[in-house]
C-alpha cells in the first residue's frame, strides 16, 4: 500500500459509511432503481478503471493523452504562471504530470479524490517528480462542498482541472451545478480546464464500454461486491450482468446492472426485489458537441475561451472562464 511522505498532510474529508448507506437504500427504493456512480470507485474499482484506460477499445484515454502531449505547452501558457492547480478526481495523475511539467512556477497542487488508495499512490509519485510544488491532497467527494487547504504561497490564479470524461457522468442539471461550484471555487480571475468527450459514431462509443476482455463488466459488477462487504449485502454477482448502451436521444452511454433472474437481496438489513431483466442504472456518460457543451457552460455562468482536440477529433479539453470576465483579467 502506498504511503505519503511525512511532510505531506492528507486532508481526509471523505464521507463515512452512513452516507453510502443512505444513498444506496434510497437508490434501491426508487423505481427504476439507480445508484450513484461514485460508489464504483473503491480500491478495487479504481484499479479496474486504470486497467480499462489501457484497453484497445477505450479510445478516451489515448485520445486525451495524445491531445495533452501535442497541446500542453499552449494549455500551460493559456493558464499562465503561479497557478494553484485543483484537480477533481485525480486518478493516476498521468495527464496531470504533463501539465505540471509545463506550468510556470506552479504554486501548489490540490488533488481531490474519493479513493484514498488512488489519491496516495498518485501524490506519492507526483511528489517524487515535483518536489518544488506543494502537495495538498484532499480525500473527499468533490461533488459536495469541501473547504480546500490554503497553499503556503499566494497564487495568481486558481485553476480547476477536471480531466478524463468524468463531467459526462453527470446529467445536465447536475453538471451545471458542478460547473457553478467550480466557478465559485476558482474566483473571478480563475479558469477551469475540462475534459469533454465528443459526439461520434455510436458503435465506437459503445465498444469503449463493452470491451472484449470483460474488464468493464467486472468494474461495474464490483459495485455489488462492495455493497456486500460494506453494507452487509447478499448480492450474488453471478445473478447479475453488465449492460452499456448508447442512447441517441440524450447522446449518452447508460450503464446498468441487470438482474438475470427474479430474486430478492438484502442490503443494510433491508430487503429489495429484482424482477428478471430489471435494470439498475449505475452510470451515465454524456457526449457533447462543441455547441452543446458551450450551452451547458453558459448555464453555469461560464464561457469557453479555448478548445483543444486530438488529431482525430475524438476528445477535447476545454478552458472555461467566468462569463463576465473582461479581457483585461485574462
Amino acid at each position: 500500500m502506498s504511503t505519503l511522505p511525512s511532510e505531506i498532510l492528507l486532508y481526509d474529508l471523505s464521507a463515512d459509511t452512513l452516507d453510502m448507506r443512505s444513498d444506496v437504500l434510497a437508490g434501491l427504493a426508487r423505481s427504476p432503481k439507480r445508484l450513484p456512480s461514485k460508489y464504483l470507485y473503491d480500491a478495487r474499482g479504481s484499479q479496474l478503471f486504470e486497467h480499462i484506460c489501457e484497453l484497445p477499445e477505450y479510445y478516451l484515454t489515448r485520445a486525451e493523452l495524445a491531445l495533452m502531449e501535442t497541446h500542453v505547452a499552449q494549455i500551460a501558457a493559456t493558464l499562465g504562471p503561479q497557478v494553484l492547480l485543483v484537480e477533481y478526481g485525480s486518478g493516476s495523475g498521468l495527464k496531470t504530470e504533463l501539465l505540471l511539467e509545463r506550468l510556470a512556477d506552479a504554486v501548489a497542487y490540490v488533488p481531490v479524490e474519493i479513493s484514498r488508495s488512488a489519491l496516495t499512490a498518485s501524490v506519492e509519485r507526483l511528489n517524487g517528480r515535483f518536489a518544488h510544488i506543494e502537495m495538498l491532497p484532499v480525500c473527499a467527494d468533490f461533488t459536495q462542498p469541501v473547504r480546500l487547504p490554503e497553499p503556503a504561497r499566494p497564487q495568481r490564479r486558481s485553476v480547476i482541472y477536471f480531466p478524463g470524461s468524468t463531467l459526462g457522468n453527470f446529467a445536465p442539471d447536475a453538471a451545471v451545478r458542478l460547473l457553478t461550484h467550480m466557478r465559485r471555487e476558482m474566483g473571478p480571475h480563475g479558469a477551469a480546464l475540462i475534459g469533454v468527450d465528443l459526439v461520434k459514431p455510436p458503435a465506437l462509443i459503445e465498444s469503449a464500454y463493452n470491451d472484449a476482455a470483460g474488464v468493464t463488466a467486472e468494474f461495474t459488477l464490483n459495485l455489488l461486491h462492495r455493497l456486500n462487504r460494506e453494507l452487509h449485502g447478499d448480492f450474488d454477482p453471478e445473478k447479475f450482468e453488465h449492460r452499456a448502451r448508447y442512447v441517441g436521444e440524450t447522446e449518452r452511454i447508460e450503464t446498468h446492472i441487470v438482474s438475470r433472474a427474479d430474486q430478492r437481496v438484502t442490503v443494510a438489513g433491508q430487503r429489495f426485489h429484482f424482477a428478471a431483466g430489471e435494470a439498475m442504472l449505475v452510470e451515465i456518460s454524456c457526449k457533447y458537441s462543441r455547441t452543446s457543451f458551450a450551452r451547458l457552460a453558459a448555464r453555469a455562468g461560464m464561457r469557453v475561451s479555448h478548445v483543444w482536440t486530438d488529431a482525430d477529433g475524438l476528445f477535447s479539453v476545454q478552458c472555461l472562464r467566468p462569463a463576465r470576465q473582461s479581457t483585461q483579467t485574462q
